[in-house]
């Protein structure tokens, strides 16, 4: 196990500068998670901790040495790509050992090596095929294999995935999480799926435009976004948000729009916020629910489109122009263009800065 340390990390591509400043620091044993939507430039990152890019400026270390020049070879990473990157005459045992034949390793500790990672991934029975003879999920974890043997620092996944079916991906990743739990190696993983970071991560590092937006357990990323675009990225459907202001009474705090209203009273907020402040409101789709006539609500909506997701329906409504979703059983009696009272839950409240889109 080896933690990584990143500092002030500058890294370019010819006059495109794709990170800036940027600083991490991995824990030994984590299992983290660089998230974000396309072109963040989460894998330039893995890359560059690799030693695949080139860096412009900044400090990368591995278990407390400096590898910022270093050759990747001598990083002591183990990396496994999307394309499997297989090779397709040899067989599985072949490709398993071809890294370790090349270095002069002795013939016994190469077997054993082999057998071992062969054992952990399930692969013990398949060795003497080739990679054509594999599924996808096989050749995925043929190319988990090639990093284990050489037992590694740090494990560099660069959207291991991604090139799986649905099926396929839940089963390889929960295979990877109890490899992980096995293992106890460190692991920093590139996705843009929020799912696999959310059940794979210790930590997750949400990226957009070369910056770490925010760095935390899934939970916490999850339950207490740093700014709107988290909270928008994580969720299916996101989080909803609804403009508005803050009116202060005393003690009491509400959010007042035209689309809903709702005493915040007992939210956390960092400082006392100022009359009539400008906010935005954010409030999950399953802390959100259809309640009776007798019951206070916090808003007024028409029902519209309903999606059947299995264990639970999406119903979308409208709420004075505002768009919501919420998530509701999938027993529950529904009509679309029917007049529906919502009402919230307060304690799972987020409240931004209008403007600069913070957590208050």
């Amino acid at each position: 196990m080896s933690s990584v340390s990143i500092r002030s990390l500058d890294v370019a591509i010819g006059k495109v500068r794709i990170i800036e400043k940027l600083d991490l620091d991995i824990e030994e044993g984590e299992f983290v998670v660089l998230l974000g939507p396309s072109g963040c430039g989460k894998s330039t990152l893995l890359h560059s901790i690799a030693g695949l890019l080139d860096v412009s400026d900044g400090r990368i270390e591995i278990a407390g040495s400096d590898v910022t020049w270093a050759d990747p070879k001598d990083r002591g990473i183990g990396m496994v790509f999307q394309s499997y990157a297989l090779y397709p005459t040899m067989t599985v045992e072949r490709n398993l050992s071809f890294g370790l034949r090349i270095s002069g390793m002795p013939k016994g500790e190469i077997k054993a090596r082999v057998d071992n990672a062969a054992r952990m991934l399930q692969l013990t029975e398949l060795l003497h095929r080739k990679p054509a003879q594999l599924s996808g999920g096989q050749r995925q974890r043929v190319a988990i294999g090639r990093a284990l043997v050489r037992q590694a620092k740090v494990f560099l996944l660069d959207e291991p995935l991604s090139n799986l079916d649905a099926k396929l991906r839940s089963e390889l990743r929960r295979e990877l999480k109890q490899l992980h739990q096995e293992l106890g190696a460190t692991m920093i993983h590139v996705t843009h799926d929020q799912i696999e970071a959310m059940t794979l991560a210790t930590r997750i590092a949400v990226m957009r435009a070369g910056v770490i937006q925010q760095f935390d357990t899934p939970d916490n990323v999850y339950a207490r976004p740093n700014n709107m675009f988290v909270a928008g990225f994580l969720g299916s459907p996101s989080m909803n948000f609804v403009r508005g202001s803050l009116q202060l009474d005393g003690a009491r705090v509400q959010f007042e729009s035209a689309a809903l209203r709702a005493d915040v009273s007992g939210y956390p907020f960092v400082q006392r916020p100022a009359a009539a402040q400008p906010v935005v409101l954010g409030i999950r789709p399953e802390h959100l629910h259809c309640v009776g006539p007798d019951v206070p609500r916090n808003a007024q909506a028409t029902l519209g489109l309903i999606e059947p997701m299995g264990a639970t329906k999406i119903a979308w409504l409208d709420a004075q122009g505002t768009p919501f979703a919420i998530q509701v059983e999938p027993m529950a009696a529904l009509t679309t263009g029917a007049a529906v009272s919502l009402a919230l839950d307060p304690q799972h409240v987020s409240l931004f800065d209008a403007t600069s889109e913070r957590r208050l």
